[in-house]
């Protein structure tokens, strides 16, 4: 009797302490995950902020198309790129499919200029047809672009709802979310997030 009552003072020793290793291990993953949270675009810009009117410039396409920026109705994404740039290159294969998976988006590449024919066999070799590629100088400084790639996206009321250096399909989907969350970016919403949590003591 007396051994039976020791095993079963144990075995409720034991359940207390695993209670309390899991409440520990729950604390140590929320403080990981609000480190390792997903990346988002650097939002670094001088010229534009998140809400205001975006440039309303009228720029023409490679293939000769004539393309309103700022003109509303439907959400576009300014994707600034550079034939010669290495991340542009390794980011070019996700756009395509970014493009046809967020069909309510119209996607727009932009570039400073050059040469047509280096930005012709580019949008060639990494398999961009169908996406609307311009060569304008304008749009780039009144977007405030100073690093490649820079994404930019403007809302339905023809404002701007996100912008920063982006170098993967992720950085581009972190811009669709802060427009649906309405903030400003990703990385304000985890900081806002991180205030909330040590002001909760959690």
């Amino acid at each position: 009797m007396t051994s039976l009552l020791i095993a079963h003072v144990a075995l409720w020793i034991l359940l207390v302490c695993l209670v309390g290793i899991l409440f520990v291990l729950s604390r140590q993953i929320g403080g990981l995950h609000r480190r390792l949270a997903p990346a988002g675009a650097l939002s670094v810009n001088a010229v534009i902020e998140v809400g205001q009117s975006a440039p309303d410039l009228t720029v023409r396409s490679l293939t000769g198309a004539q393309i309103r920026i700022g003109r509303g109705g439907r959400p576009m994404l300014l994707l600034f790129v550079a034939p010669d740039c290495p991340i542009s290159r390794s980011l070019a294969p996700v756009l395509k499919p970014l493009a046809t998976s967020e069909r309510w988006l119209d996607l727009v590449l932009v570039s400073d200029g050059g040469d047509e024919r280096a930005h012709a066999a580019f949008a060639g070799q990494k398999a961009l047809s169908g996406l609307e590629y311009v060569l304008s100088e304008d749009l780039g400084r009144a977007c405030g672009v100073s690093k490649l790639p820079y994404a930019v996206l403007i809302d339905e009321a023809a404002r701007v709802a996100g912008f920063g250096i982006v170098n993967s399909r992720e950085h581009l989907e972190s811009l669709m979310e802060a427009k649906e969350r309405g903030i400003p970016s990703i990385q304000a919403f985890m900081a806002a997030s991180d205030q909330f949590y040590r002001a909760d003591g959690s």
